[in-house]
């Protein structure tokens, strides 16, 4: 195990009062996979995980293992995952990389990330050669600067007894742009689009894997509230069993996850017993950075 990931072990969410560039070098030390064969690789979870591994962790970890099989120069510009069997944060997770296709422009790998003999999630890459070509996205919404909005200590001080780990320190700074779900449950309002100002609560190194990992980590944390709020509950103040299902993420422009972004993001759909998210991310400047799809689990018991 490496230096970096012995200090993820530590603990992720950390002691309450304790946040910022402690929290995010726990995340980082989480990223820093340990290879144990040629194309395997070993992770581990924060020891103060809820029950199940979260899906941004698993998310985050089986790209860094692809990455690492990948030349530097060309960056992921896609992924598509599959999230099979809820992951056990007390035992490590072995991340198999199947190197697909080697191309003149573009390398494919598919990542199994296996516990206890079984797959638990998997997940299909795609890296490519930067490239000239056209240009365009979509127009940032028009919303306050994040330093104007509260901080998730202040949105969740009234709360803090009933969102458990929800309200306790994180590796992502995340500032609301419109009233949270625990908030809007209970006023009745029903926000057709979900906006938060996010960044990585410290300073992360100059590597842009890991910038395009700790937004992969990020795009799973609030994405499914926009199902929720459309129907007036929330995780932790109702019976509401979750999960994610499958995690789709396009890569537009390259970025800094330590420089704020908006995601901005709304529920289309949803029935059967599954919710479906989309979002978008944009930096402060209005560049369209990525695209995100999500569908889960919504079991309102």
């Amino acid at each position: 195990m490496t230096e970096l990931a012995r200090a993820a072990a530590s603990g992720l969410d950390g002691d309450a009062g304790q946040g910022g560039q402690v929290v995010l070098d726990r995340l980082v030390g989480l990223l820093d996979l340990e290879k144990i064969e040629e194309n395997i690789f070993r992770g581990v979870s924060p020891p103060h995980s809820p029950t199940r591994v979260f899906g941004g962790q698993v998310a985050g970890q089986a790209l860094v293992a692809a990455g690492r099989t990948v030349p530097e120069e060309r960056k992921v510009h896609s992924l598509h995952a599959y999230f099979i069997r809820p992951g056990d944060p007390k035992v490590p997770i072995v991340y198999e990389v199947d190197r697909i296709r080697d191309g003149r422009s573009f390398t494919t790998r598919r990542v199994v990330a296996v516990q206890h003999g079984k797959a638990i999630f998997a997940l299909s890459a795609s890296f490519q050669l930067e490239e000239e070509g056209v240009e365009h996205g979509e127009e940032m919404p028009d919303v306050p600067d994040p330093e104007s909005l509260p901080t998730l200590t202040e949105r969740t001080r009234d709360y803090a007894g009933r969102l458990g780990l929800r309200a306790q320190p994180r590796p992502i700074d995340l500032r609301y742009v419109n009233d949270p779900p625990w908030v809007t449950r209970e006023s009745g309002d029903r926000p057709a689009r979900n906006q938060v100002w996010m960044r990585a609560d410290g300073t992360l190194p100059d590597n842009q894997l890991l910038h395009v990992c700790v937004l992969t980590y990020a795009s799973d944390m609030t994405l499914l509230d926009s199902v929720l709020a459309s129907h007036g509950v929330y995780w932790d103040l109702d019976r509401v069993l979750g999960a994610s299902l499958d995690h789709a993420l396009w890569f537009h422009r390259p970025f800094r996850a330590d420089e704020w972004f908006l995601y901005d993001s709304a529920s289309p759909a949803a029935s059967g017993a599954r919710g479906l998210a989309t979002g978008r991310f944009f930096s402060r400047d209005g560049r369209h950075l990525a695209t995100v799809v999500q569908e889960g689990l919504i079991r309102i018991l």
